[in-house]
């Protein structure tokens, strides 16, 4: 029930603060406690005020009933309102438990305490009764009870105040006693304190807000009635309607004044402290609740006063509070009639809103745009065209929701401004059927404005959820490509009709495949009913439009290769059923024409692969269309095949006479051919025949041009891959696979012998082909039940290896000057080099799946390895994963092809520098740090590893020992520094090699104590201490961790190993049981101690990326005011906004008497990390690979 018919409470005025008793006079007599509770509160109370569980088990607290939420929360409050009548010392004390077991405090507040004993006492008391041994508390465990927990807890307080607003909140009794309660809860140290009381706090002030407005509404009405009864006439003017009137203006007037002074308490003791808490979630509970009293009632909190909160709380240090200032400031930035009183606050804030557009957390980011296009649609005035471009550039991000934000605000700025009458009316003069041309064409220089070209999918994708409807309007696209020039009109240039080809392209390409580029998003999710109906409606839509006009649009362009490829792209968007079900044939039939001419009028390999794959297309079987066309494709081979074998004859015979005719014709007929070899099987037409002459002629005579000769590898190529497949898919006689073997010999042995070609591309392409068929005829092609295929397999023999491996070492691992001086001088700009990166790094994980794949033995990978640390930034990842897969395959043969490795750098380091080395110098450091990089991937599991770390022990001290030294066995063997090497894998060993090591020693090694010695001094040493259990790094290695002691006590970790560590002690997890093997001899041929220009492994090494400390989420208040814009615009709007309400209530002791709590040992955020805000964002495309967010001050109370 409500209090509404409460009798009527006295309002004598008094001072508020912390209630007392009342006066004795007015004291009624006390009635026992049992007497004094309703039903639904005294079940299980005893007097004092404790809660206990009666014999059904039924909720018997506030706290219990709130948190099972069983019960209407208004009976709960009415029948905590009836107790209140009966007796609000007892009611209220609920009320305090109930705070108190909110916050996960297992003490109860007792009556003789909430009567004799101040706030600051009793929640001492409390913080002494805490549960120590754990940090969670109600609003922090997680589970769907405590979520609901959360919601009750809310609503209760919301409720109460409902329920008690007609006259009990004037009191002056439960409001007082309730606010300084949760004064005194909000600044104790104990964050599960602080936390709940700051949420019930504001909770309370939202409900007050909400009856605040209530009667400033009765307040009007009562005005306008006082207005109106007055004006009347004498006669007809009620006086005792008047005076009735007065005296509720009054009353309600006086209740308005009550009003504010408890949320002047509330806003003054609590949120302008907590609204700066250390903890996130605090501070984002206060700028959420100020958001929604300001939006509630803007005539007494839409003011600077309070909006500057909300504007400095957006430089906090923590996503979530920075996302909660935002949503705050959407909903009022949504009505437009709140405009002019944030005409202010948008003038002082606007450009830090626009920089948070480009936030580290992305979900701030997409609620800033947001924000963003709200202001732009409030006034588009408030933006200038520098904060516009910093939104529009944010469509080419690689993060969907963010993009598609900006695209949001892209819409509104470039396409919502047209005049529609306008655009008909030239639509309709133009003989258009479409108005969108203007917007078409301002979407058509926005792309190429933003000069980012190669990423028209992701502009696409990004309008379209706002803009599909001009997205998918495809014919006006059309016209617009195909309409010619009018007299007075500006056409579209040729950048222009480029751009616009592309961009339709990809708004087909969206519309068809129903899913976002390459780049956004996790994978292809599963459409809705709704979506994939879309989906089908669109791709018929668009079908049955470009079967008519692409025939067209490849006529007017037939010669421009760039718009032809895009153009041949659109077929296979096509639902080719409509061909046959609309009788559309001869559209058909003009594409296939179109098709036919641009092959022969282009040479250019993108034009001549889309032509090829349209064909491929086309001539699905599934399709009634596939006959008509696979007629049409014949021909035109036919045609091609004739025309080459031809020009090959002239060729031929012409020989060295041969002029760029001959050439010519061969050339370009070649490079169709195998466009079309590469989907389509071709074999009938036996191409390989005249390839392998071609190939032949040019080994003897060393004249065929390499592009030839290059585009004949491939189309070879792909005849012997479609010769296997129609041998794997039927069943071959043995004469077809002999056949095969020849032609598979000979082509290998040709390729080899292209490897010495003069021409750099030729022996790149001869490379890659002899990788793949050495995979694809490996002994894996027997596997899978396809024993017969055995007379296929091909096995390197150890000079093809080698001729790989140095082609490697020659092609690959070579310095950038080196690159450039090759190419006769040319400055290669920054897309040439990254594109002869990615050749090498191609040419690379060939010959690595070859070593992984055991059809290369694995000793050759020592030369590979050895590269790891010079060439970490291009090669490092491919490198590593070598490494890994090859540790999988045998850890005792892996060791020693890295002890090998080692081996060869050293070698190198002698030949020189001498036999004298400088163990200090940067060479040799560099081979230490790469043996420190080689034993870190051996993991910890020492157990696992035992055996082959031994084995490259005993490896590199026979190396050390190898040979004596020539002065005499007084002076150190040459290769003893190695030693310094091998003391880098001690850390991994688990059993002594020390015996081995004396094997090699003699009596005076043992007693040697000279600096020369020094190398196996140190290394027995670490073979003697390399197996103890805190040895947990490598003395020389730069990776360390250090420990941290917490306020708490308690260790924490500080700084990180090496990332480096702990990834590649994956490698642990492998348990192959394998036997060592012999002596690992150096490949013939490999060592690079026989190269000409050896290469120093210790050059380039990359730097040591130091890591960033760790710091606790959460962190201890600091007792001082931090605010979170600068000291001199702090100031400067302080004194601009002044407050207009003045607190009553005399200042709380719990913040003098602070000092005197315990440590908050529940509160993990005991420390707060002193860090400037990461810029680094990832996610951006190339141009927009960093982004911004300003740094900020932390602020904690």
């Amino acid at each position: 029930m409500s209090e509404l018919d409460d009798p009527g409470d006295g309002k004598s005025k008094k001072k508020r603060g912390r209630p007392g008793r009342p006066p004795a006079p007015n004291k009624k007599p006390r009635k026992s406690p049992l007497e004094k509770c309703p039903m639904g509160v005294q079940r299980g109370r005893k007097a004092n005020g404790m809660a206990q569980q009666n014999g059904e088990g039924d909720p018997v607290t506030l706290f219990e009933v709130v948190k099972q939420g069983k019960s209407a929360m208004q009976s709960v409050v009415d029948d905590w309102i009836e107790s209140y009548k009966q007796d609000r010392d007892l009611a209220l004390l609920d009320l305090i438990n109930f705070f108190i077991q909110c916050s996960g405090c297992k003490g109860t507040v007792r009556i003789e305490m909430f009567r004799n004993m101040q706030n600051a006492e009793i929640i001492r008391k409390m913080t002494e009764e805490f549960d120590e041994d754990s940090g969670d508390y109600p609003l922090t465990i997680s589970g769907p009870l405590w979520k609901k927990f959360r919601y009750n807890f809310c609503e209760f307080i919301c409720v109460l105040i409902r329920q008690c607003q007609y006259s009990i909140i004037y009191d002056e009794y439960m409001m007082d006693t309730v606010i300084s309660l949760l004064t005194g809860l909000s600044d104790s140290q104990v964050r599960a304190f602080r936390h709940t009381s700051t949420l019930a706090a504001m909770k309370l002030m939202t409900a007050l807000v909400n009856v605040a407005l209530n009667l400033s509404i009765n307040q009007d009405n009562t005005q306008r009635q006082y207005e109106t009864e007055r004006n009347k006439m004498v006669g007809k003017r009620a006086n005792e309607k008047l005076e009735l009137l007065l005296q509720r203006r009054k009353e309600l007037q006086e209740n308005q004044d009550e009003i504010e002074n408890m949320m002047n308490s509330i806003f003054k003791g609590i949120f302008v402290h907590r609204y700066r808490d250390a903890i996130a979630e605090i501070r984002a509970i206060c700028i959420e609740e100020i958001g929604v009293w300001m939006k509630m009632y803007s005539d007494a909190f839409l003011n600077d006063s309070y909006l500057k909160y909300v504007g400095w709380t957006l430089h906090d240090r923590q996503g979530e509070v920075r996302l909660k200032c935002l949503k705050a400031l959407q909903n009022l930035y949504t009505n437009r009639e709140l405009f002019p009183k944030l005409e202010l606050f948008t003038n002082r804030f606007k450009d830090r809103i626009v920089s948070m557009t480009l936030d580290k957390e992305y979900d701030v980011a997409v609620e800033a745009i947001r924000l963003v296009t709200l202001i732009l649609q409030g006034s588009e005035d408030a933006l200038s065209n520098e904060d516009c471009e910093n939104v529009y550039h944010l469509v080419y991000s690689a993060h969907r929701p963010v993009a598609v934000a900006a695209g949001e605000f892209l819409h509104r700025k470039l396409f919502s401004r047209h005049d529609p009458q306008a655009e008909e009316a030239l639509a309709k003069r133009r003989g258009r059927s479409s108005p969108n041309g203007n917007l078409i064409r301002m979407l058509v220089l926005f792309f190429l404005e933003s000069e980012l070209h190669e990423h028209a999918a992701y502009l696409v994708d990004s309008l379209w959820e706002s803009s599909q409807e001009l997205l998918k309007d495809w014919e006006c696209m059309t016209e617009l490509l195909l309409e010619e020039p009018v007299q007075g009109e500006e056409v579209l240039s040729d950048r222009q009709e480029s751009a616009l080809i592309e961009l339709t392209i990809c708004t087909i390409r969206q519309a068809a495949e129903a899913h976002p580029p390459v780049g956004r998003g996790t994978g292809k999710r599963v459409l809705t009913a709704k979506e994939r109906k879309t989906q089908i409606d669109d791709k018929n839509k668009l079908t049955e439009h470009f079967i008519m006009a692409l025939p067209m649009l490849l006529s007017k362009y037939q010669t421009d290769a760039e718009k032809v490829a895009n153009l041949l792209q659109i077929p296979q968007y096509f639902d080719l059923d409509v061909y046959s079900a609309g009788r559309m044939e001869k559209h058909l039939d003009a594409l296939l024409k179109q098709i036919k001419f641009v092959v022969e009028k282009h040479t250019d390999m993108e034009v001549l692969e889309a032509c090829s794959k349209t064909y491929s297309i086309l001539c699905s079987e599934e399709y009634t269309i596939m006959n008509r066309v696979d007629i049409g494709r014949s021909q035109l081979i036919d045609e091609l095949a004739e025309r080459f074998n031809h020009s090959v004859e002239e060729l031929l015979q012409a020989g060295e006479e041969a002029d760029d005719d001959d050439i010519y014709n061969v050339l370009s007929t070649l490079k169709k051919l195998t466009a079309f070899h590469n989907a389509h099987d071709l074999t009938r037409w036996d191409l390989f025949g005249n390839c392998y002459r071609l190939l032949r002629t040019g080994i003897e005579q060393g004249s065929m041009p390499e592009q030839i000769a290059v585009q004949a590898l491939q189309c070879s190529h792909y005849s012997i891959l479609w010769q296997l497949v129609k041998i794997t898919e039927g069943a071959p006689s043995k004469d077809d696979l002999l056949a095969l073997r020849r032609v598979v010999k000979s082509f290998l042995a040709v390729c080899q012998q292209c490897l010495s070609n003069v021409n750099t591309p030729v022996k790149e392409q001869a490379f890659m082909l002899l990788c793949d068929l050495l995979m694809i005829f490996s002994h894996q092609l027997t596997t899978g039940s396809r024993e017969g295929l055995q007379p296929l397999v091909f096995n390197p023999d150890s000079s093809l290896q080698n001729e790989l491996l140095n082609f490697i070492l020659d092609h690959v691992f070579i310095d950038q000057d080196d690159e450039n001086q090759s190419i006769e001088g040319d400055e290669e700009d920054e897309a040439n080099k990254i594109e002869a990166l990615h050749k090498r790094r191609n040419l690379l994980a060939a010959f690595s799946k070859l070593i992984i794949y055991d059809i290369v033995d694995m000793p050759a990978a020592a030369d590979i390895f050895k590269h790891y640390m010079k060439y970490y930034n291009d090669y490092g990842d491919i490198i590593k994963e070598t490494l890994s897969k090859t540790r999988q395959t045998d850890k005792i043969l892996c060791a020693k092809t890295l002890i090998l490795s080692l081996q060869q750098l050293f070698n190198e380091l002698i030949q020189d520098q001498g036999p004298n080395l400088d163990r200090t110098s940067s060479h040799v450091s560099g081979i230490k740090e790469l043996a420190r990089r080689f034993a870190l991937t051996f993991g910890l599991d020492q157990i696992k590893t035992r055996e082959a770390v031994a084995t490259l022990h005993k490896d590199g001290i026979e190396f050390a020992f190898k040979y004596q030294n020539p002065k005499g066995p007084e002076y150190p063997p040459p290769n003893l520094a190695f030693l310094e090497v091998l003391c880098e894998f001690s850390s991994n060993l688990r059993c002594t090699l020390h015996s081995y090591l004396e094997k090699f020693m003699t009596e005076q090694m043992m007693e040697r104590r000279e600096d020369i010695w020094l190398p196996l001094i140190s290394y027995r040493n670490s073979l003697l201490t390399g197996g103890d259990e805190d040895r947990m790094s490598i003395t020389s290695g730069s990776s360390t961790r250090c420990l941290k002691v917490s306020s708490h006590g308690l260790f924490c970790v500080w700084c990180r190993g090496s990332a480096e560590e702990s990834v590649e002690s994956s490698w642990m997890m492998r348990n192959d049981t394998l036997q060592t093997p012999g002596a690992l001899q150096t490949p013939q041929l490999t060592s690079t101690v026989l190269r000409e220009n050896p290469r120093q492994a210790a050059e380039h090494l990359p730097e040591q990326n130091s890591e960033r400390g760790l710091m606790e989420d959460d962190a201890e208040p600091i007792f001082e005011d931090v605010m979170m814009s600068s000291r001199g615009q702090l100031e400067d709007m302080s004194e601009e906004f002044e407050d207009t309400m003045v607190i009553d209530l005399p200042p709380s002791r719990n913040r003098r008497e602070r000092a005197e709590l315990r440590p908050d040992f529940f509160d993990s955020a005991a420390m707060i990390e002193d860090e400037s805000v990461r810029m680094n964002r990832q996610g951006f495309n190339l141009l927009y690979k960093y982004r911004i967010t300003l740094p900020c001050i932390i602020f904690a109370e």
